[in-house]
């Protein structure tokens, strides 16, 4: 009698097993189809940044940002167009062979570029609630996490996933993120994310969805500082897939020139 409780614990311990895996192996399925539902190689951008102080007082930045693949992953690169303070800086991101992100910034003021060192990675990106790690989150490849599916809800009427992703490197800023994945649409409306302490830090909102040249694209998107009460909100007022950008853009040479030449 023993022999058959035992036995049939087995079997019920392999089916919670293959269920485990099964869930896993589709939560990461719907990760990655939400994140490259826009793949493209090459994207242009203009973009009114709004930053939202506690008190409600608001100040505006208008930015291009290009971005490209590269030999090692992808390239971006941002250039500052107003306000006046802040025209003509710019900064580069570009992923690097080993799997890391190199990234450097170019202030007028200074004349000259500086790398931004990984001790400066979580640290707020031009005075906005983007860190300097948030300025490649959305670009951020589905197999750098671990993801398992939480359950699914409704929000604001749309069916969901919600799906929770843990980074398989500790040196990521965020301990975890929880993700409210449209199942029909595999749109990302919301996303909690988690410091090292499991505390919740900061919470991104992708809306106003669009068909941008047969691409299903969020025009807004914002990012809220919890603690803090502030918030940034980007909206794309112009947006370019497939758009035919020079490699010499990324470069350190053009950080501190704005020219390809």
């Amino acid at each position: 009698m023993k022999k058959i409780i035992a036995q049939a614990v087995m079997v019920l311990v392999c089916i919670f097993m293959v269920n485990v895996q099964l869930m896993a192996q589709d939560a990461a399925a719907i990760m990655k189809a939400a994140r490259e539902r826009n793949d493209s190689s090459s994207m242009g951008t203009r973009d009114r940044m709004v930053i939202t102080a506690k008190n409600g007082s608001t100040k505006e930045m208008v930015i291009d940002q290009y971005s490209k693949d590269g030999p090692n992953g992808s390239r971006t690169m941002i250039v500052f167009n107003s306000p006046a303070g802040q025209r003509g800086t710019r900064f580069l991101s570009m992923e690097n062979a080993t799997g890391g992100t190199d990234q450097w910034i170019f202030l007028p003021s200074l004349g000259k570029s500086r790398r931004i060192a990984s001790s400066e990675s979580g640290g707020s990106f031009m005075g906005t609630d983007f860190s300097y790690d948030d300025m490649s989150l959305l670009n951020r490849d589905a197999d750098d996490d671990r993801h398992s599916i939480l359950r699914e809800e409704t929000l604001n009427g749309v069916a969901c996933y919600v799906i929770q992703s843990i980074p398989n490197k500790s040196d990521y800023q965020y301990s975890k993120t929880i993700s409210w994945v449209d199942k029909a649409k595999s749109r990302i409306y919301k996303a909690e994310l988690y410091d090292k302490k499991g505390v919740l830090v900061k919470l991104l909102e992708m809306s106003d969805y669009q068909d941008v040249q047969g691409r299903d694209t969020p025009k807004a998107t914002k990012i809220s500082t919890v603690a803090e009460g502030t918030s940034t909100s980007i909206y794309m007022d112009r947006v370019d897939y497939e758009m035919n950008i020079p490699d010499g853009v990324f470069t350190t040479a053009y950080l501190e020139t704005g020219r390809t030449r």
